[in-house]
């Protein structure tokens, strides 16, 4: 399966036609030049570091902008021909599609269908596939070249003049231009077959074997299934599975040791083979156990992709708005998202999204019915993201999440790949811009009593007080409860100096950003809304004029007496 388009764009003219191909290829990103190219996905500041990590990352990379320039970017890592991505270069006005690297991995055929997205001619230099219409070292994904190391001599065989077989049914080759002989010195095999490759052969195998799988089964068991009926693992579609066994981590254990792919489906069976027959109706071929599998099907469209494959949970942090503070995986994740689900504010920040990607925008009190919409959505098989601001385990989903989970036997909840990727929380980033005022043992506390009672929140601001912790208050006023917040300040100024340093940090990251520095004596409810957090210091924390006219605070990392230096 081809990796998703990635369109690198430096120019303003260049976002022109990048935004041509994403309306005409769907899951293509793009990723911009800061400060040159407005509205894209991402950006960044360095086009051939930004470049090489895509390309280090195995990600299809077309890049808007001369070859030239792609090539010199990507010299340092063009060693392993067989393992390369495919690379475009893609005049920034569209007027040209110049396939680079990649030519084993599918280059040639992405050229083609981008050009005809731009209405150009693709520049394909390849010669074999120039002369013959087809590329052999670049099948259908239905089809595995066992040997493509032999291919280059192969095809430079026929180009001199040399004649091949066809042995087996090779549909993607009905029209090429080979030069077919029965009798031919070349020889093209096509068979799920374990053999091994003659000289002047190439043997694909076709996808045709699924092997189910029904209680726990061991690597080399399902290796010496194999090889008891001489199947190439390259000729395996994937392992099956009932639903009800989904969260059997053996499973996962086994596909990934096998480099397999793994479905699941509802089976009536409890066997192996109740497993497989939904697959392939009428196999040529079955054999196994009550637990273990392996059917064959005659040619690849024989076979139904029945069933799901894991699904995916990933609730993520977006950080407090800045798109500079979220984190590369948190990126990832937003771009591989089938589904994602939200509180609308939250959604809306975490920027465009594709066409093909469904969005689910819900109330913020709504937090258990969305959890358990999104394990509903990933049990289906869907790669589904939850969104928080901040980080997801600071008062935000990611609680939620794992309380439906907890609260579920569905063995398909407990089956989904759930993934919990953190963020920059609202008094980290707060912190941050004043300096360390969370530098030393520090508590996070929220003033909300929607989820708790108010007595619990006072005697634990008093108690950390009494502890002398810095503190942290997220949610601190709001209209329905305005006398929590002056009740707070009444408990800290039993337990703090009047001049203890206190951040007031509203909307960090984003646009309206403010900050100030003041003194507990100086704080007062008129300061705050539900958009601040409140860094309370220590009896330790110190603030200091800055340059700029603003005060640094923090909190030393040492306490009582300042250690000897």
């Amino acid at each position: 399966m081809t990796a998703p388009l990635v369109l690198m764009v430096l120019s303003a003219q260049g976002m022109e036609t990048a935004l041509r191909i994403k309306a005409g290829y769907p899951g293509a990103t793009i990723h911009g030049l800061a400060g040159r190219v407005q509205g894209a996905d991402q950006t960044y500041t360095n086009f051939g570091e930004a470049l090489r990590e895509r390309y280090r990352s195995g990600d299809t990379i077309a890049a808007l902008c001369s070859a030239g320039i792609t090539i010199r970017a990507l010299a340092s890592l063009l060693e392993n021909k067989g393992g390369e991505p495919p690379v475009l270069a893609i005049a920034d006005d569209g007027s040209a599609v110049v396939p680079l690297l990649g030519g084993t991995t599918g280059v040639n055929v992405l050229a083609r269908q981008l050009a005809k997205i731009l209405d150009v001619s693709p520049a394909i230099t390849t010669s074999g596939e120039l002369r013959f219409g087809t590329c052999l070292l670049n099948p259908p994904a239905e089809f595995h070249l066992k040997n493509p190391e032999d291919g280059k001599r192969f095809i430079a065989d026929l180009l001199a003049g040399k004649t091949v077989q066809i042995d087996g049914p090779a549909p993607w080759l009905q029209d090429a231009r080979l030069p077919v002989d029965g009798n031919g010195t070349m020889h093209i095999r096509v068979t799920p077959s374990d053999i091994v490759p003659q000289k002047n052969e190439l043997v694909f195998h076709p996808k045709v074997v699924v092997i189910g799988i029904s209680g726990d089964v061991r690597a080399d068991e399902v290796r010496a299934a194999l090889a008891a009926e001489n199947i190439a693992i390259a000729a395996v579609v994937c392992l099956a599975a009932s639903v009800e066994n989904s969260g059997h981590a053996s499973l996962h254990h086994l596909a990934a040791e096998l480099g397999l792919p793994l479905r699941f489906l509802p089976t009536s069976g409890t066997t192996a083979g109740d497993v497989v027959s939904a697959f392939i109706k009428a196999p040529v071929g079955q054999s196994g156990s009550e637990k273990l599998a392996v059917a064959v099907a005659a040619t690849p469209d024989a076979v139904t992709l029945a069933g799901h494959r894991r699904g995916r949970l990933a609730v993520i942090g977006l950080g407090p708005g800045d798109p500079d503070f979220m984190i590369p995986a948190v990126r990832q994740e937003l771009q591989r998202a089938e589904d994602v689900l939200g509180y609308e504010t939250y959604v809306r920040m975490a920027g465009s999204f594709r066409a093909d990607q469904v969005i689910h925008m819900t109330d913020n009190r709504e937090e258990m019915q969305r959890a358990r919409h999104a394990f509903e959505l990933a049990a289906s098989g869907r790669s589904v993201v939850m969104i928080s601001s901040g980080d997801p385990g600071v008062f935000a989903m990611a609680a939620a999440v794992v309380e439906a989970l907890h609260e579920s036997d569905n063995p398909a909840w407990h089956g989904v790949d759930l993934q919990i990727l953190p963020g920059v929380s609202a008094a980290m980033a707060a912190a941050s811009r004043s300096g360390a005022p969370l530098g030393h043992d520090f508590c996070i506390l929220s003033l909300s009593d929607n989820l708790k009672p108010w007595d619990i929140i006072e005697k634990r601001i008093a108690l950390a007080a009494e502890a002398d912790f810095a503190m942290a208050f997220y949610n601190p006023i709001s209209k329905p409860r305005p006398w929590q917040l002056p009740r707070a300040i009444e408990i800290l100024r039993q337990h703090r100096a009047p001049d203890t340093p206190i951040v007031l940090g509203r909307d960090i990251g984003r646009p309206a950003e403010t900050l100030r520095v003041i003194t507990l004596a100086e704080l007062s409810p008129e300061q705050v809304d539900m958009r601040t957090v409140i860094l309370v210091g220590s009896s330790l924390t110190q603030s200091f004029d800055r340059m700029d006219g603003g005060k640094w605070v923090y909190t030393p990392r040492w306490y009582g007496s300042k250690p000897v230096s």
